[in-house]
């Protein structure tokens, strides 16, 4: 393993991606004032009288949504209590997980006092207690002078924020709860020019671990060393997250996720789906294909359908346009060549579908042979996906803040209109187990009289590597 790092290490060391990275600064106070202004004014006509904001740890020492950097570009854990009246000040209470070894990413903007509840915790610290509990408790005091006896409070959190505001419950029984999660969902459907910029450089760290991927990626490569080098690359130049959603490889184009050791030989077929790259809590989503010597007709086909659909979508995008014509057209590749026989959702097969009947559906047990995975121990004993079809039933959705969820989807059944503003990955997928695969997408912007590729540094077409 130190071998083959060091590997990696020698075959980037000439590497440069081939356009400039140009970092936009930290958005101004004056934006998140703004959105401060639109919160407080649609709790005031909600009959809000004050508005409680959780995020908590999940795992590698991520936030679980993205409503508390949106509010106040913290990225830890935290409860932001937001007084209706402009003249109280915002407090937060942050500390509360054992991600207090790590120091805090910057400094909350319009915050005045914030307050350490600590990790608390038989095993971690030897002190009887909850410390979602004392969070609470902390929350409680602070409010208490804030408000009346029977206060009605706006929520936002996510399922991670359920225990806390269970235990803020039992302590201001009195209040009722409104969960106001919509508020700043709908205020991120349509984006600043900054915020744009701000998807512009996730974009570009793409593209420039992308540039990197392509740079190592040959035969005798593992899969491994293709995600390192993606990886090093976008975190070089200021990524705040490592991981690519599916970076894989192997002989299908299918069974692609996460690297395993598999080594690069001719006829394999690369995945690099990336939908996790963050440039200041902004995140952005393209896929981009390599093909290693010559693959199979059908998966030229399958390769061409997912790059034909998305070229098709592409040209209809400007404000005005249905959400609707922009996913037919991306799958009319398809039913041209024989993959689909509609583009409707409600019809359309994908791999992770229920059965027939509406019930779970059974993966296919075979043995697959992969010696990569065998030289470990392993068998594969499944055949994923488990039934053919696009990896989702439709061409894109909405792409925000790191953890947020998707505000739209770009399906055969949604109605609604681009507006200037708006931001998406438009990605077309098809796979069918143990024979082709293919997931090509690139990232773009609504402009006033268009469209925007913010993943322009990279070709959208499949990447071709000498056998």
């Amino acid at each position: 393993m130190l071998a083959a790092s060091r590997r990696v290490e020698a075959l980037l060391a000439d590497f440069e991606p081939d356009f400039h990275f140009d970092p936009p600064p930290p958005l101004p106070v004056e934006e998140f004032e703004e959105r401060l202004r639109r919160v407080r004014r649609e709790c005031v006509v909600a009959g809000h009288d004050i508005a409680i904001v959780h995020t908590d740890m999940i795992g590698w020492f991520h936030t679980s949504n993205c409503y508390l950097r949106y509010l106040v570009d913290w990225m830890r854990e935290g409860v932001l209590i937001v007084p209706m009246d402009e003249d109280k000040p915002l407090t937060l209470i942050s500390f509360f997980t054992q991600a207090v070894i790590l120091p805090p990413g910057g400094e909350p903007v319009l915050v005045e006092d914030i307050w350490q509840v600590g990790a608390i915790g038989r095993e971690y610290a030897d002190r009887p207690g909850s410390s979602v509990y004392k969070t609470a408790e902390a929350c409680a005091k602070l409010m208490a002078g804030l408000v009346g006896p029977r206060p009605q409070i706006a929520c936002f959190g996510d399922a991670k924020s359920a225990d806390f505001f269970g235990f803020l419950k039992e302590l201001v029984p009195n209040a009722e709860y409104v969960r106001e999660n919509g508020i700043v969902d709908r205020m991120q459907r349509v984006r600043s020019p900054r915020e744009i910029g701000m998807f512009r450089a996730a974009c570009q760290l793409i593209d420039t671990g992308i540039q990197a991927a392509y740079h190592v990626a040959r035969p005798g490569v593992t899969d491994a060393e293709i995600f390192a080098a993606f990886t090093f690359a976008q975190l070089a130049r200021g990524g705040e997250s490592a991981d690519g959603y599916q970076i894989g490889v192997n002989e299908f184009g299918t069974h692609c996720g996460k690297p395993y050791g598999h080594v690069l030989r001719p006829g394999d077929i690369a995945n690099l789906y990336i939908s996790n790259v963050t440039w200041r809590g902004y995140n952005a989503q393209t896929s981009r294909m390599i093909a290693v010597g010559d693959i199979t007709a059908r998966q030229e086909l399958v390769l061409s359908a997912c790059e034909d659909g998305v070229k098709r979508a592409e040209k209809l995008i400007r404000p005005g346009a249905l959400m609707r014509d922009i996913n037919n057209a991306a799958f009319e590749p398809f039913i041209e060549k024989g993959l689909l026989t509609s583009p409707e959702t409600r019809t359309m097969p994908y791999n992770w579908s229920t059965a027939d009947d509406g019930g779970p559906r059974l993966i296919k047990r075979q043995y697959v042979r992969d010696i990569d995975w065998e030289a470990q121990g392993r068998k594969l004993m499944h055949v994923y996906p488990a039934t053919h079809g696009p990896h989702n039933p439709n061409i894109g959705h909405a792409v925000g803040m790191a953890g947020a969820d998707n505000s739209f989807n770009l399906a055969s059944h949604n109605y609604d209109r681009l507006e200037e503003g708006m931001v998406f990955v438009l990605h077309a997928q098809w796979l069918e187990p143990l024979s082709a695969g293919a997931n090509l997408g690139d990232f773009y912007a609504v402009t006033k009289d268009g469209f925007e590729n913010l993943s322009c540094h990279t070709p959208l077409s499949t990447h071709r590597v000498a056998a």
